[in-house]
């Protein structure tokens, strides 16, 4: 994969300090400035490279830090939100307890991460897990905006060390020094978007406490710059806000995207560590200048890896591997050949139909002997947020849907299954999208299935997967709903009782 490069030049003026044009020869490095190195990582779920180590990899993102950091020593490291869950390694158990992003911290431990901000994700964990995480964490978290529920009351997230206990900061700072001993610091806050509510999770505004911890942070630094688990849209907003702040490194989008607004650059690199953004920031400490270009580099398997962080990443694959042969006898055999990139993306599969969502419910409709009218299965599920192309093992459609969940077959009356049908089409962009078989649009709009219209009255079963009975993705669907006539759920000996070794079946099947 050829690497490459987006170059930021931003050139305007601050209240505090003024933003310019950088060249490699601009006469500022040598004259009181400090150089300052960022290397931001955000959306990162799985800590071994993908596609069969061709992209990705944790222990190659601590190799480019660290090279980085030979040179320039003032050099950081970010994570912008959405670590701890969801991933395959993070469902497995050990010593009966869900791994639930463990394997995340200790990895994060080894690379010397700086700092990070709370994702979305991190709050699927229970309250226990997330607290046992922090708990593990040798590094510091920053949230201006989240707190904890408790019964004392709503207090900041702490981390609980075994001679202090530090509360998560609403902004963190940071000192470097120049070739000659000066030095200076900056700050750094976190906000989080407030799109997984849990009772023991309060999220106060977005904006207002950008703001609020901006202004405490400056008092303190130099300059000031946001790690934020916003949408685009937020952090564009945050930036109308802050007229001054040079820069967002943000998260929560999968894909990576450089954007301007007013004086602030927003960075976002690519999910899974697909990419790092590298940021070179040059400050004047005599004339206040601020001086920034940004980096895109891709991880490809051209990178080496830290041995040390490499050790981390290996104990938790070989688990990873031994729990999964209890599963599937053998893991890392080669089940299918794609010949054509099968897509598992967050963008595609929570706004159309998608290869990877066919392959999926025609795998849900196989494994009861097509004897369904069609099958149905959440796009959001789908959290490999990757294309599968080539050879295709046991472990990639683990990793495809790392929640597995039993698939259920349900016969329902024909103007709920529109209904369901309507809704989750609607639901285009968010995790309620419904990747789909056997079930589409004629061009009058109406819903069939097997080339026939979908009567109202007409009972249809379907192949669903367990969560969507949930009523969480489709507020109406749930076993209480009338429309519903019954539900088979299958037992944990049959196939259909993990989604997974459904899909794993029917690929199978294609070979014989």
């Amino acid at each position: 994969m050829r690497n490459y490069l987006l170059l930021a030049v931003v050139g305007y003026f601050f209240s505090s300090c003024e933003v310019l044009q950088m060249y490699p020869e601009d006469p500022i490095k040598g004259a009181g400035a400090v150089t300052i190195k960022f290397v931001q990582i955000n959306d990162v779920y799985e800590i071994a490279p993908l596609n069969g180590g061709e992209y990705g990899g944790l222990a190659r993102v601590a190799h480019i830090r660290d090279s980085i950091k030979e040179r320039f020593p003032n050099t950081f490291m970010f994570m912008a939100g959405d670590f701890l869950n969801p991933s395959l390694i993070g469902t497995l158990k050990v010593d009966g307890e869900r791994v639930n992003g463990k394997q995340m911290i200790d990895v994060l431990n080894a690379m010397d991460i700086d700092l990070v901000t709370f994702g979305n994700h991190e709050f699927d964990l229970s309250e226990k897990d997330l607290q046992n995480r922090l708990n593990e964490s040798n590094f510091n978290w920053t949230s201006a905006n989240v707190r904890h529920v408790t019964e004392k009351g709503i207090v900041p997230f702490t981390t609980k060390w075994e001679y202090s206990t530090v509360p998560t900061s609403d902004f963190s700072t940071f000192s470097a020094i120049d070739a000659d001993g000066n030095k200076m610091k900056f700050g750094v806050f976190g906000v989080t978007l407030p799109s997984n509510p849990k009772d023991y999770v309060s999220y106060a505004d977005i904006y207002e406490n950008a703001v609020r911890a901006y202004d405490l942070a400056i008092q303190k630094a130099d300059f000031v710059v946001g790690l934020t688990h916003v949408s685009l849209e937020e952090d564009i907003e945050i930036a109308k806000r802050l007229r001054t702040l040079p820069l967002i490194m943000g998260g929560h989008e999968h894909n990576n995207m450089l954007e301007k607004e007013g004086r602030t650059m927003i960075a976002k690199a690519d999910a899974n560590a697909k990419s790092v953004y590298v940021h070179t920031l040059i400050y004047n400490l005599r004339t206040k200048h601020l001086y920034i270009n940004s980096e895109l580099m891709m991880v490809t398997d051209r990178i080496a890896s830290s041995a040390k962080v490499e050790r981390v990443v290996s104990k938790w694959t070989d688990l990873m591997n031994q729990q999964l042969k209890q599963v599937v006898e053998n893991p890392q055999e080669i089940i299918y050949y794609a010949a054509k990139p099968l897509d598992g993306t967050d963008t595609a599969n929570r706004s159309k139909q998608t290869n990877m969502g066919e392959l999926i419910t025609r795998s849900m409709a196989y494994v009861y002997a097509n004897k369904v009218d069609g099958a149905l299965v959440n796009g959001g599920s789908i959290r490999i947020d990757d294309r599968l192309v080539g050879d295709i093992t046991s472990v990639d459609i683990f990793r495809v849907l790392p929640f597995g969940g039993s698939v259920l077959k349900v016969d329902l009356k024909g103007n709920l299954l529109k209904e369901i049908l309507e809704y989750g089409k609607n639901q285009s962009g968010q995790g309620a999208y419904l990747q789909r078989y056997n079930f589409s649009q004629n061009e009058n709009g109406e819903w069939q299935t097997n080339g026939k219209i979908i009567s109202d009255s007409k009972t249809y079963s379907v192949a669903i997967s367990d969560f969507l009975l949930k009523g969480l993705d489709i507020p109406f669907l749930t076993p209480a709903n009338n429309g519903i006539i019954k539900i088979y759920t299958p037992n944990e000996t049959e196939t259909s009782a993990d989604i997974r070794k459904a899909i794993i079946f029917y690929l199978k099947s294609l070979k014989e």
